[in-house]
């Protein structure tokens, strides 16, 4: 009887970061400042990788790729994040949050799988420079890159068309600034247990997959590491190795705070701290952790802005 007085919500009241009126208007600032840099950072290094003849690698076409996908999963959070900073009343239709819930699985989905690529990558360049050209041919590289958005778009349309049989009767509050899985499972009048099921299964088993594939590349490349002579050498190597597993903990680790965890330990709090980082932070720090620390693209970078005088 209880249900008579419920009706299906067809909009969500997302709470965002924060209610106090003078912050909101500094967050909005800070954030779109970040999204700023973060579309700069990655669409001039999309740009960088394509006219420059010598970064046709394909190390760079899997950071041109990563590049993009950290564009398109920061523009799907970021925008609306903005505008709700701005407005007395933070809403979003039913079936714009579902797209969003959708898109923003693809790309992250999609991140885990590149991140896993990358390392892969290094592994062949380190311990086998002879069959680079082979193992990693143009081929290989654009049927790893398409898996992996196949990968993403399955992964995501699994946990959305299940998210979308469930049932929205009472509260539309949703303690988040964007519609992530958690919070709004939390609001179903539905069974979750199969949603959540499915979240740790997938969502898990991809993770730990994707991270396993890290962990080995870079279990090879710092044994291989060690057979280097030079002090130099092996220096800049795992200098290289420390940025790309340091924003891979990042990444990772963020993301199984958020997803691979049982409901009954999910903190709202803490949640949107963490989602920050790998929405809006990490997308950012990319170029600058996987390529401008490189000195192939420093010295693009000097060519195309035409000056000597480039800041090392």
């Amino acid at each position: 009887m209880a249900e008579e007085n419920f009706t299906a919500v067809t909009e969500f009241i997302l709470l965002g970061l924060t209610d106090n009126a003078d912050l909101k208007i500094m967050l909005f600032v800070l954030f779109l400042v970040i999204y700023a840099i973060t579309l700069a950072g990655n669409l001039g290094m999309i740009f960088l990788i394509q006219i420059t003849l010598k970064l046709h690698t394909p190390m760079y076409f899997f950071l041109s790729c990563l590049s993009f996908i950290d564009a398109c999963y920061s523009s799907v959070i970021a925008p609306k994040m903005l505008i709700n900073f701005l407005v007395v009343r933070e809403t979003i239709s039913f079936s714009a949050c579902i797209v969003q819930h959708l898109l923003f699985g693809v790309f992250i989905t999609t991140e885990g799988f590149l991140l896993s690529l990358l390392a892969y990558d290094h592994y062949v360049a380190i311990a086998n420079p002879l069959l680079y050209s082979v193992v990693m041919s143009k081929r290989k590289c654009v049927g790893l890159v398409t898996g992996s958005f196949v990968g993403g778009m399955l992964n995501s349309l699994i946990h959305t068309i299940s998210l979308g049989r469930l049932s929205f009767c009472g509260s539309n509050v949703v303690s988040h600034f964007f519609c992530d899985v958690p919070p709004l499972l939390k609001l179903s009048c539905s069974d979750t247990s199969k949603n959540e099921l499915l979240l740790l299964t997938f969502s898990g088993v991809i993770a730990m997959a994707t991270f396993l594939i890290v962990v080995i590349s870079y279990i090879f490349i710092f044994i291989t590491i060690l057979r280097i002579s030079s002090a130099a050498g092996r220096q800049k190597a795992f200098s290289t190795c420390a940025s790309h597993l340091t924003s891979v903990t990042i990444f990772y680790g963020t993301l199984s705070f958020s997803y691979i965890q049982p409901s009954s330990q999910y903190s709202v709090e803490q949640e949107k701290v963490v989602s920050v980082f790998y929405t809006l932070v990490i997308p950012m720090l990319n170029p600058l952790i996987y390529s401008l620390r490189n000195k192939e693209v420093k010295d693009a970078v000097k060519r195309a802005i035409g000056t000597k005088h480039f800041p090392c």
